[in-house]
């Protein structure tokens, strides 16, 4: 027993020798291995040019300028001579700059850890650089290098879209070393949603250096992946004209094919994305907050209205799918309907009333009690359900970031939201647009389209992503094709047969349009009001948005045309002007071509 118990001290002696041995002499020969490779190699990472963005044309919305970067060496001392001969040198050649500045931002980055050139000014035009490069490539301690700068030529009128990049970030920088070592991350729009895509990817170049960290061999290089351009459908022309045609206006326009591509999207007012490049002032910034047209506010995504008499087409088409009968009888409209002994009149915007009205007509003279009637037989559930199928409160997934999705309300929302239950009235003046109804002017234009193809598309900004083109994506949706079709009918009387609500503006364009007009308040009418106020005696922001949404050539759809005026009273003579030139451009500009009058309009007039 005790020879057994000799033996197992022995090779357990040995067992932690061999063990200790392996550490010394191999494992930890890795180790120090490794931290010799560190004292005589540097990586230095070789920063991707940004792509850029083009419209459909091939003009340039977001681009580079060329220029440099101003670095100082590290470990000079906060007050030392060195440090402010470097400085004064700056200061001496370029005037403008700020010496407070510099210094503050050079203390921040300054310590012994840190072996790398301090950039103190981010960036200089590169005309301007050029006359002081070989002075200034003389200064010890001072390195100079290439550096671009974003740049948007068109400034406001692509804002909303292209977006703009800035300073990143320490959670930035975090997640992404591109944006860790380059120092900028889109923050908005396109640059923001493309932003893996436009940043590239990161080079390098590995360096065997001496014990003061001078480079004197490269060992290993990669060439940075960049220049990952992205192509738009938009058209910047269109989108110029639209924007100068706004005036003393604001709200949002947007024309788009039916297949999704989006070739304007117009939020106005805007602001010049070129005040972010870097960091804007807080003046800028506070001009930007207190502006009560909401400038940074892009409208046709993060915009949400009352969609008024906008929603009637579909709301139609939701009566339809619920109870697939209900569309076949006429409604008799006096001005007004009331619920059960209830005295409270729900009003139609006639005081007089339209008499006995059928679906076509309904829309083309957006009578108001044909929906309320309907919308009791059907309930509010099933009208929201149907509602949201044909995309409206719900985001259209558009490549732009953090879409709304708006509100389509049901009983269920409202017990969630509020702790209420619904009542008949709310399901009432949801049938024609107001009341907790909320919809993008984007998810307008997107069901305007499903109206005039059955086809609901996903709106597309971008057209080409990197030499890679993106395809259309659409979901066909069946309807009752007798339905669908007085609807279409309807939206063709609209625009084009007297009595339509926009048959002044839009009678007499060189193609054929189909459109609806809505009136959506953002007050309520006292019950005491016998008579409306007309909207040009309200109040500024008590006034109506106006819309005017549509599609065109009636018998071959091509093209949405959608437009929200904010506080615009009525659709038809506010947003009818503007619709119709923005018809008669796409026209010049061969977008259609001319059209003639389908043969089943032939007595419209005397449609039901």
């Amino acid at each position: 027993m005790r020879y057994k118990f000799i033996l197992l001290v022995f090779f357990a002696f040995w067992a932690v020798m061999i063990t200790r041995l392996y550490h010394v002499s191999i494992k930890s020969n890795f180790y120090y291995e490794g931290l010799a490779k560190e004292n005589i190699e540097r990586k230095q990472f070789i920063k991707p040019v940004r792509g850029e963005i083009f419209d459909a044309n091939g003009k340039l919305l977001a681009m580079n300028q060329i220029g440099f970067s101003v670095s100082i060496a590290p470990h000079l001392k906060s007050k030392s001579e060195q440090l402010d001969k470097v400085i004064d040198k700056l200061i001496e050649t370029f005037p403008d700059l700020n010496k407070t500045v510099m210094l503050k931002v050079y203390k921040k980055h300054n310590s012994p850890y840190n072996h790398t050139y301090i950039k103190v000014v981010d960036f200089i035009h590169y005309a301007d650089m050029m006359g002081a490069y070989p002075k200034l490539s003389l200064v010890p301690n001072l390195k100079i290098e290439a550096e671009t700068k974003r740049y948007y030529p068109y400034g406001k009128f692509s804002a909303h879209i292209v977006g703009y990049t800035g300073r990143s970030n320490k959670k930035e920088n975090k997640k992404d070393p591109v944006v860790d070592e380059v120092g900028k991350v889109g923050k908005s729009g396109l640059e923001r949603y493309y932003n893996k895509v436009l940043e590239g990817e990161l080079g390098y170049k590995i360096y065997k250096v001496t014990a003061t960290n001078k480079a004197i061999e490269i060992l290993e290089k990669e060439e940075p992946k960049d220049n990952k351009n992205i192509t738009l459908n938009i058209d910047i022309d269109l989108q110029k004209m639209i924007y100068d045609r706004f005036g003393e206006h604001t709200g949002v326009a947007i024309v788009m094919r039916t297949n999704g591509e989006i070739l304007s999207a117009v939020s106005y007012p805007s602001y010049d994305p070129n005040l972010f490049v870097g960091s804007i002032s807080s003046k800028d910034w506070k001009a930007l907050q207190s502006d009560l047209a909401h400038p940074f506010t892009n409208k046709f995504i993060h915009g949400t209205y009352p969609p008024g008499s906008s929603i009637k087409m579909g709301m139609a088409l939701a009566f339809s799918k619920a109870q697939p009968s209900v569309l076949d009888t006429s409604e008799h409209c006096v001005g007004f309907i009331t619920l059960g002994s209830g005295k409270h009149k729900f009003r139609c915007w006639s005081r007089w009333g339209h008499g006995t009205v059928g679906l076509r007509r309904a829309i083309r003279e957006s009578c108001d009690v044909y929906f309320y009637n309907k919308s009791l037989k059907v309930g509010i559930d099933a009208m929201a359900k149907n509602l949201r199928t044909f995309g409206l409160g719900v985001k259209t997934g558009v490549d732009l970031p953090k879409e709304y999705a708006g509100v389509i309300p049901d009983k269920a929302w409202k017990r969630k939201r509020f702790n209420q239950p619904w009542y008949k009235g709310e399901t009432v003046i949801s049938a024609i647009g107001q009341g907790f109804d909320l919809v993008t002017p984007l998810q307008v234009a997107r069901y305007t389209g499903m109206l005039a193809t059955s086809n609901l598309a996903v709106p597309h900004m971008a057209k080409m992503i990197d030499g890679k083109e993106i395809k259309p994506e659409l979901k066909h949706i069946d309807f009752d094709s007798y339905y669908l079709g007085e609807i279409r009918k309807g939206m063709y009387d609209v625009c084009n047969i007297r009595g339509g609500t926009a048959f002044r503006t839009m009678s007499h364009l060189p193609i054929i349009v189909a459109g609806k007009t809505g009136t959506s308040q953002v007050t309520s009418i006292p019950q005491s009001t016998k008579k409306r106020l007309k909207e040009s005696e309200l109040a500024y922001f008590h006034r109506s948005h106006a819309w005017l949404t549509t599609y065109a050539p009636y018998d071959n759809p091509k093209i949405v045309v959608t437009m929200l005026v904010e506080h615009g009273g009525h659709g038809g003579s506010t947003a009818g002007p503007m619709v119709a030139d923005i018809y008669k451009w796409l026209f010049n500009h061969g977008y259609f071509k001319e059209e003639t009058l389908p043969s089943e309009m032939i007595d419209s007039n005397n449609s039901k």
